[in-house]
């Protein structure tokens, strides 16, 4: 049985293998480098926390393959002319999974209060979500969450938003029961039940986490119930390489991304399978809504990157291509189209004209900001993770080409967050994720009103926030 090696996004995989050779039951192993700190959706903030709350919840709708917004516990909707109403008609199948916080222990059928409880939890300060950025300035400040009837809910906004149904695929609006939130309290992150097709069965922190088939679950492919594994079970090594040799010896069903010192064995310069892999892992490669990128603080004391031109000629001198092709084995595509990626259904890439790669218009730039050469230009500094510190040597030595001299300062990643949110650091590497399939997650990291996070450059323009 063929193992996949995994490095974009995947939702479902096909090889497994038994958790007990004489129970038969198809089990399902990965492992999370980074562990998992809790399995409320209010807090699935990182892929880790995400990856195993999607097994266990579900929200009013979801994305397909092809990132369209379709039905999930909401059969159907409606949205208002003037875009302020969203109309769900919910499903009535759909049960909370079998749990001691219900009566007689039975998981009972969702209905529309239950979203009404979800989304008024996660706007709770009590609750404290990470995730309560979501309704705020948007959901209507006095009538936001109504429950019509059993079947129907309704969300009220207090002005148009149009990637609102986006927003709603997220996993801080997953539904959850008030009784497993009143029984638990805090310790939900530790007990979660939900409507998902698998349901939680022990979670030893730091050594595994194992979840089982859910023999209620409502979705359904080819008129056959699903899941069809019988469970997950994830497994908390907490490095690459270890991650990497359990998934040889066949352990692990899959992985996510290897050590970058790993790549060449695995990989060619085209990000192809090494033929001598073939027979033992499959390749799996999908797009990825993740953009990385060189942030410029525009409030930087000293004044230089608040040249316009200095900022495009060190964007020009990139040549992106041979980045993603050298450093990268082809896993990605360059970014030249703009800051949005590729991926989303209703974004015409192709359209946008960005930054290519051309040595001698940046050097006319760098000439134009007032610095022929890299003259009187002092040293900047550019901060970054360990992970990311050879892309960055490579930065720098494409702007040594034009004469802007970079020191590259590599840090631990959650101090350089620190002087990001801070605004302490001058030129600094980091990604974005997007929260949900909209180019305008991506847009927001821009927009003036918004602080840091996402806003880490301080980018202010009035005419982009006029056209945002």
């Amino acid at each position: 049985m063929q193992k996949i090696l995994l490095w974009c996004v995947c939702v479902w995989c096909c090889a497994c293998h038994p958790f007990d050779a004489d129970d038969g039951l198809k089990i399902f192993h990965y492992n999370q480098t980074s562990g998992i700190s809790s399995l409320d959706p209010a807090f699935a903030t990182v892929q880790s926390n995400i990856w195993a709350v999607n097994q266990l919840f579900n929200g009013l709708v979801q994305t397909d393959s092809n990132l369209s917004i379709v039905p999930c516990i909401a059969k159907s909707w409606q949205v208002s002319d003037d875009a302020l109403h969203y109309t769900f008609h919910l499903r009535q199948d759909v049960f909370f999974q079998n749990d001691d916080c219900f009566i007689n222990r039975k998981g009972r059928k969702v209905i529309a209060a239950d979203v009404v409880f979800s989304f008024q939890r996660l706007n709770d300060s009590a609750t404290a979500s990470p995730g309560a950025w979501i309704f705020r300035g948007k959901a209507d400040s006095t009538n936001a969450f109504v429950a019509i009837d059993d079947s129907t809910f309704q969300l009220n906004l207090q002005k148009a938003f149009m990637p609102m149904l986006g927003i709603l695929t997220m996993p801080y609006c997953f539904v959850v029961p008030h009784e497993a939130i009143e029984k638990y309290g805090k310790d939900f992150r530790l007990h979660p039940v939900g409507t998902g097709p698998f349901r939680f069965q022990s979670w030893t922190e730091n050594e595994a986490l194992t979840l089982l088939r859910n023999p209620n679950y409502f979705e359904t492919e080819n008129g056959k119930r699903l899941p069809f594994l019988d469970g997950v079970y994830i497994s908390f090594i907490d490095n690459k390489i270890g991650e990497f040799l359990q998934f040889r010896r066949g352990v692990l069903d899959f992985v996510s991304d290897v050590d970058a010192g790993m790549r060449n064995e695995l990989l060619t310069a085209n990000g192809e399978l090494n033929s001598s892999y073939k027979n033992e892992i499959r390749l799996q490669k999908s797009p990825y809504l993740n953009t990385e990128y060189i942030g410029f603080n525009l409030a930087d004391s000293n004044g230089v990157l608040q040249n316009l031109k200095l900022r495009q000629a060190m964007s020009y001198a990139i040549n992106r291509n041979e980045l993603v092709t050298y450093l990268r084995n082809n896993i990605g595509s360059a970014g030249v189209h703009g800051f949005v990626p590729g991926g989303l259904s209703d974004y015409n890439l192709n359209s946008i004209h960005g930054f290519e790669y051309d040595i001698t218009l940046a050097k006319k730039l760098l000439s134009e900001a007032g610095y022929p050469d890299g003259k009187n230009l002092p040293v900047l500094n550019l901060k970054c993770s360990s992970t990311a510190e050879a892309m960055c040597n490579y930065l720098a030595a494409q702007w040594k080409e034009i004469g802007v001299h970079v020191q590259v300062e590599v840090m631990q990643s959650k101090a350089l967050n620190q002087e990001m949110r801070k605004g302490t650091v001058q030129l600094f590497r980091a990604s974005w994720l997007a929260d949900y399939p909209d180019a305008e997650s991506f847009l927001s990291l821009f927009w003036s009103h918004n602080p840091a996070p996402p806003n880490y450059t301080r980018f202010h323009s009035d005419d982009f926030d006029k056209l945002y």
